[in-house]
């Protein structure tokens, strides 16, 4: 279900950031008049866009599987909680492109921060309610406190700092887990990149500059806090085939170096769009890794 949502952030933030940053913006003058209008476009255009995607994941995704009444189901200790990282992530990024959307449309910081959080928990329930009426799955109550601490990060940054200091952000390196169970961890590197646990990590990621203030720091120079997990197979440690399969499952916990590439000055309008979309994804770079064995490892590049 995360590959779904991943794909509709980065067309969600190319779309937006496209609105905020086209050539037209030179040519308007801010009015009440033209703000309605851009209000009114938000609305309209994200509202679409919003409803065709939940009703396009219900089609592709949920139909293959068997209904049933609305249950929950607690998934806390699955996949070591990256599944409840890669909610976090997911609605911290559509708050957060519905929030700028809105500032776009010039509308105050109230009315921005509650229109991104309307967007992101209005699609995410939406998605659990689904799972709820889902045999194969079910309503989570972890799934939405992880969405409460991704939105949490944006508000309360944007209210305390007025910007975004630390950014959650995503990479991916492939693993031998997918070979071993490709039909749930993917069978080519596009579904591993959306699949395999085990592969993604989960960046909290914060600009140097906005905290140290120094001449001689970078604007762009982040300094970024992974999160990861390997060794899993399935969800917990439970039984396939009438065995359980010895999996090792571990923590990964990361300090690496980042590039916040909306602070790299530019004037080209093509470039602060696709700033702004790339920004999701943290860049490979020279990283030390613990985990939870007690043990430490260095990588020239990790991706």
């Amino acid at each position: 279900m995360l590959r779904l949502l991943i794909l509709k952030i980065l067309i969600f933030s190319f779309s937006c950031a496209f609105a905020q940053n086209s050539r037209l913006n030179r040519f308007l003058k801010p009015s009440d008049t033209l703000n309605l209008k851009r209000q009114q476009l938000v609305y309209i255009t994200q509202g679409s866009v919003a409803a065709v995607s939940l009703i396009g994941l219900h089609q592709l995704w949920y139909k293959d599987y068997d209904t049933s009444s609305f249950h929950t189901i607690n998934d806390t200790n699955e996949w070591l909680q990256m599944d409840k990282f890669g909610h976090a992530f997911s609605i911290y990024h559509l708050s957060r492109i519905g929030a700028e959307t809105m500032a776009w449309s010039g509308a105050n910081q109230k009315t921005q921060l509650l229109y991104g959080v309307g967007l992101g928990f209005t699609f995410l329930t939406t998605v659990e309610i689904f799972d709820g009426f889902s045999k194969e799955w079910g309503f989570s109550w972890s799934d939405i406190g992880a969405n409460t601490l991704g939105t949490g990060l944006y508000v309360g940054q944007s209210i305390l700092w007025n910007e975004q200091r630390i950014t959650l952000k995503y990479s991916f390196h492939q693993t031998k887990y997918a070979e071993m169970r490709p039909s749930k961890l993917g069978q080519n590197i596009m579904e591993e990149i959306l699949k395999d646990y085990n592969g993604q990590t989960y960046w909290l990621s914060a600009n140097l500059n906005a905290f140290i203030n120094s001449k001689n720091i970078p604007k762009w120079l982040n300094f970024a806090f992974g999160f990861g997990a390997t060794g899993m197979l399935t969800g917990e440690n439970e039984l396939i085939d009438g065995m359980y399969l010895n999996q090792n499952r571990r923590r990964q916990y990361y300090l690496s170096f980042d590039i916040d590439f909306t602070k790299i000055q530019t004037s080209s309008h093509l470039l602060k769009s696709l700033f702004s979309v790339i920004n999701t994804l943290k860049v490979p770079a020279p990283t030390l890794e613990f985990n939870s064995d007690g043990r430490m490892k260095f990588y020239g590049i990790f991706f």
